[in-house]
């Protein structure tokens, strides 16, 4: 294997990713997490509605962008948040806590994403949903990427942009096959009290249907221009997304009576397919969404799960790394596969969905909080920032209080991965003494000595051999 640090500074910058290829990787994460997922429980909360959360959760994701695109094009690090973090609240217990939460993100993203494979699957295979196959099909599904990941994870990473194309051309031909059955009824807004609350709860919970866009801070140092470009990936991706997900509700609300969606809600989206494509539908949809769902089931399994736990553990990211391998740290692969398989038995799939969306609120919190704190060093619009404090606070709160109300144990989950990581942390930091280092501060001394080591290598080019031979 070539080492990385060996490279000439040509040969990396042939190797990042253009614009188009980290958009891929954030659409991929973000139509997988939701729109097959967990698309019947929001018809379940929403009725009609649904389409108008998905403006409005993603209307609220943008103010969260904003302080990742700002911080983003000027921190350029792959630890992404953690960094922001750390350059706002410093080196503590609780950027060590946070940093914990962080990969716990990934886990309970993993969980996510098995239940959903497996509520296309089983129904896919005319087997019965019963409580023990599933557990086995979730448990197995994590297993199977695990094993795969290890034997060709670098090819799957290569073919993201493929995979992205693959699947919004699924959902492509079933908006533009559905669209002209419609029936405008299914879908006008309510505005009861019952279907306001409604509402709410879904946005509270598909703000999660967003979440891939953070993806792109933890690609930063593996793109060119990551100045202009982080910025441009983050917005688009979720301009990208967000009119996926407002047509393909339109074309599932609006051709199946909500009592049907209710029905199938673990796979809403196949169902929805029957009513203008039959059976055909309903086979092209669910494997869309297998594909879907295992492609950022990989995705997150060797893309960003490995960099969350280097993170937690060492409190930095190797110099030069993989993003697909786990540069020698194979028990994190281990620990983060065995933690996602456990939330998956645990919870069902609204309760890790309500749990994933609550884990990543807090990050997004403390991440618009140091933006506040480092707006005149890195700039950023006051009010722009303050805004999206304050909504996702009470979005959080409001989520908190759905939890309590429908689902106990997904409020105690959420409060056990809070509590957990600070505790964690306590006792992590006790027992190793590690700190933070900002890896930015490491890649600005690393890209100087590269710079000089070209330098010197042209300048010694342009010397007469003998010079060269005898300095």
């Amino acid at each position: 294997m070539p080492n990385n640090n060996s490279m000439p500074l040509h040969s990396k910058q042939r190797n990042k990713m253009g614009l188009w290829q980290v958009i891929a990787l954030a659409v991929g994460t973000m139509v997988g997490a939701s729109i097959f997922s967990i698309f019947g429980l929001g018809a379940r909360l929403a009725g009609p509605n649904l389409p108008l959360v998905f403006v409005l959760s993603g209307s609220i994701a943008l103010l969260v962008a904003y302080s990742y695109a700002t911080l983003g094009s000027r921190i350029i690090s792959d630890a992404g948040p953690i960094e922001f973090i750390l350059k706002g609240l410093g080196d503590g217990i609780l950027t060590g806590a946070l940093s914990i939460l962080f990969w716990l993100t990934y886990v309970v993203s993993i969980a996510l994403f098995a239940k959903g494979f497996a509520s296309y699957l089983l129904p896919l295979l005319d087997i019965p949903a019963t409580s023990f196959v599933s557990s086995v099909t979730e448990a197995s599904v994590v297993l199977v990427f695990l094993v795969l990941g290890f034997l060709g994870s670098s090819a799957v990473g290569k073919a993201e942009l493929v995979i992205v194309v693959i699947k919004l051309s699924i959902l492509g031909l079933f908006v533009v096959l559905g669209i002209w059955s419609i029936k405008p009824y299914l879908v006008t807004p309510v505005f009861t009290a019952t279907a306001l609350t409604g509402s709410v709860n879904a946005i509270a919970i598909f703000f999660l249907s967003y979440m891939g866009f953070g993806l792109v801070t933890n690609a930063s140092e593996h793109m060119h221009n990551p100045q202009k470009n982080v910025p441009r990936a983050i917005y688009l991706s979720i301009l990208i997304v967000s009119i996926v997900y407002i047509l393909v509700s339109l074309v599932a609300v609006g051709n199946l009576t909500l009592p049907d969606l209710i029905k199938a809600e673990d796979n809403a989206l196949a169902v929805a397919a029957e009513p203008f494509l039959g059976q055909t539908g309903f086979l092209l949809i669910s494997l869309g969404a297998l594909f879907s769902i295992a492609s950022a089931l990989n995705a997150t399994l060797f893309g960003g799960a490995n960099v969350a736990y280097a993170l937690a553990r060492d409190g930095e990211l190797p110099r030069a790394f993989n993003r697909k391998l786990w540069f020698g740290s194979n028990e994190g692969l281990y620990f983060t596969a065995a933690l996602g398989i456990a939330f998956a038995l645990m919870f069902n799939l609204n309760g890790i969905a309500s749990i994933t969306s609550g884990v990543f609120m807090v990050i997004y919190l403390f991440v618009l909080f140091s933006h506040w704190k480092l707006k005149k060093q890195y700039g950023g619009n006051p009010l722009i920032i303050a805004t999206g404090f304050v909504v996702v606070a009470i979005v959080f709160l409001l989520l908190l209080k759905y939890q309590w109300d429908t689902d106990r144990g997904s409020f105690y989950g959420t409060c056990i991965v809070l509590g957990g990581s600070l505790l964690l942390e306590i006792i992590y930091r006790g027992i190793t003494r590690r700190d933070f280092i900002q890896r930015e501060l490491t890649l600005l001394k690393k890209g100087e000595e590269d710079l000089k080591g070209e330098l010197d290598k042209d300048f010694s080019m342009l010397l007469p051999h003998q010079q060269r031979r005898n300095p």
